[in-house]
């Protein structure tokens, strides 16, 4: 498996496709608008891929706050429906980590859907903990 920063036009397409299935309320190309737009502000993502077909993708940004100092959290983590419990969310987990180290990031940090029971699981086998509750509210 290949885990790799998507920042060409072919990688950053793939990646949308996949992250559709994430994030169905977007058209491919309103997807790939906003992810162009996230860039700008330091949204990265990695994407994996088992000969040359993209398994798995995740966005994330790098960042400093007073409660975790210099991290990563990450906004969309999806492997491919087809290509769940193949290993590629571990590995993509575990590059996210890597990546950390390699940047100084001190914490690794993300949200799930209160109703994303697999997910949860998921995250807890990869040695995640529930640390909070997330409180959001449109203005």
């Amino acid at each position: 498996m290949e885990i790799r920063l998507a920042t060409s036009d072919t990688d950053l397409s793939a990646a949308a496709e996949l992250l559709l299935q994430l994030r169905p309320q977007f058209s491919h190309a309103a997807l790939l608008r906003q992810i162009r737009a996230q860039q700008e502000d330091g949204y990265q993502v990695a994407i994996a891929l088992v000969d040359g077909i993209p398994v798995a993708v995740a966005g994330f940004v790098i960042n400093r706050k007073l409660a975790w100092g210099k991290h990563i959290y990450v906004d969309d983590l999806v492997t491919d429906q087809n290509h769940r419990s193949s290993g590629a969310g571990k590995a993509l987990v575990s590059w996210l980590k890597h990546y950390g180290r390699e940047n100084n990031c001190e914490q690794l940090h993300l949200d799930s859907g209160v109703q994303r029971f697999a997910a949860h699981r998921f995250y807890l086998r990869e040695g995640f903990d529930i640390t909070s509750h997330h409180f959001a509210t449109t203005l």
